[in-house]
């Protein structure tokens, strides 16, 4: 892309996911790695990969950054001048993605879903191994096996598709793996859990998942990591927040259970709060096209840059 992009002037970029980033993904999958898997030179790989960027992005006049972490990064790693990196966080459907009880109700009642059990926890998106699905297998499994009245009382549902699909099924009938979802019936998943677990592995970005569960009034169970709690998870009224090892993601999964439907009502208004102000699809576009007219406005004068903040 750099090179096809090496004679363009006055070019916008929006980044959702940097090499910087992408290390600390690696490094988390790494520490992960079951010791009987070949290890990778994907790390040196993506040293040289961060290098390169560096080196290349100044030729870029405008930087998006779709979290404020991003930005973060692209200012004090990348060095880029603070004016020419602009914070526009990802939004979602607020039309689709909003609290609807009967939505919820039918969602359940047509995958045959208990309304007796005093828990719903949900997950969905690409079931593979860097959304973090084995280290949410492993603590399920050993909650499931501890915990007879958390196994009783609590149904998993898991929406997307990918080859962890298969493997949640050994866990039994608590788990329910619904396969990929529509987009208009994801808004039915979400209204019909109590809380939302993302347990990914991945730095970049910020995952559409967890926005769309916020807008619906659902708190969140997501992994630590600096574009989560920077922009999203930005307190306890929101979610839970853990580091990614089984023994963390266990500790927040018994304090979810612990704290019950009550508690977590009350951080899903919080949340729903939260992505009302900062994550719908009317304010990103807003934002990108203020940005866009800013810089269209200055396209005569490649010396001048936008200096637009959300």
């Amino acid at each position: 892309m750099h090179t096809r992009s090496r004679n363009l002037t006055n070019l916008a970029v929006s980044w959702h996911g940097i090499a910087y980033e992408s290390i600390h993904s690696d490094i988390i999958q790494e520490l992960l790695r079951d010791p009987e898997v070949t290890q990778t030179s994907i790390l040196r790989e993506k040293v040289s990969k961060v290098v390169e960027e560096i080196k290349f992005f100044p030729r870029y006049a405008h930087h998006v950054a779709t979290s404020d972490h991003v930005g973060d990064i692209l200012k004090r790693i990348y060095m880029l001048p603070e004016e020419r990196v602009h914070i526009i966080l990802n939004g979602v459907d607020e039309e689709i993605f909003k609290p609807e009880a009967s939505k919820g109700t039918d969602f359940k009642w047509k995958f045959g879903i208990q309304e007796s059990k005093s828990l719903i926890l949900g997950m969905a998106g690409r079931l593979v191994k860097d959304k973090g699905h084995p280290l949410i297998f492993e603590a399920l499994r050993q909650i499931f096996n501890e915990s007879s009245t958390f196994r009783d009382s609590v149904i998993v549902l898991v929406a997307g598709d990918g080859p962890w699909g298969a493997r949640y099924k050994d866990l039994g009938s608590t788990l329910h793996v619904l396969g990929p979802l529509e987009h208009a019936e994801l808004a039915g998943f979400y209204n019909s859990i109590d809380v939302f677990v993302n347990p990914t592995l991945r730095a970049q970005g910020l995952d559409h998942t967890l926005l769309e569960a916020m807008l619906v009034g659902k708190p969140l169970v997501a992994t630590k990591l600096a574009s989560i709690t920077g922009s999203v998870i930005v307190s306890k009224d929101i979610g839970y927040t853990f580091s990614p090892t089984v023994e963390a993601l266990k500790k927040a999964l018994y304090e979810v259970w612990e704290d019950g439907r009550v508690v977590l009502e009350q951080k899903g208004r919080s949340a729903r709060k939260r992505a009302l102000q900062l994550f719908t699809a009317t304010k990103m576009a807003a934002a990108y096209e203020r940005l866009l007219l800013c810089i269209a406005e200055k396209r005569e004068d490649s010396n001048r840059y936008c200096t637009y903040k959300t």
